[in-house]
């Protein structure tokens, strides 16, 4: 079964806003991802199992704020004390993940069709994150991740790379049409192209 976007009728290639006599270093690119694993990871608060007795595919949870550990194809992201939501493109990591967090000590939660994901990368990333959100993004640097508000709308910024910046945002799938609606609009001055 294949999943159904949910940008579907939204997310249109092409170039939009000033990109016009602009280098294609300098304008931004906007993308949504698609087919990825993503599951929410919770320890419960009875629970007596140390966090290193325990890793996935070779990654160990940090229980720290705005942490990320990551590998090549697995980025795991810190949520809350005790919880992390993990992304990876190995869909086949959902058996190893129950296999390793024990339904006594964690609640496991795949949440792969209930977000939309947008990529966004590019200089002028972080200044479209500022026109809607109260975070102090200049803090944000690479491997670091924040639970936030976009022009009311709850997300999680996940900061990939830096130079160029490099960000995904994850919204609830209900919300993703909105989301993706007011950060291209916040992308319109800079330039971008959908991909």
């Amino acid at each position: 079964m294949s999943s159904v976007s949910a940008l579907a009728n939204v997310h249109i290639e092409g170039h939009f806003g000033d990109y016009e006599n602009k280098n294609k270093n300098e304008i931004l690119k906007i993308s949504e991802l698609k087919n990825l694993l993503v599951v929410q990871i919770v320890q419960y608060k009875n629970s007596r199992l140390s966090l290193d007795e325990i890793n996935i595919n070779g990654l160990k949870l940090k229980n720290s704020s705005l942490n990320v550990v990551s590998d090549k194809d697995t980025r795991i992201l810190w949520n809350a004390p005790n919880n992390w939501l993990l992304v990876s493109s190995k869909k086949s990591l959902l058996n190893e993940i129950l296999e390793v967090f024990k339904e006594e000590d964690f609640a496991i939660t795949d949440l792969s069709h209930s977000r939309a994901i947008i990529e966004i990368e590019g200089e002028k990333v972080k200044e479209v994150l500022k026109k809607g959100c109260p975070f102090n993004f200049n803090d944000l640097k690479k491997d670091n991740s924040v639970n936030s508000i976009y022009n009311g709308i709850a997300f999680t910024v996940d900061m990939l790379e830096s130079n160029p910046d490099k960000v995904r945002l994850f919204a609830l799938r209900s919300f993703g049409e909105s989301l993706y609606n007011s950060i291209t609009d916040a992308s319109l001055e800079f330039g971008y192209k959908s991909i």
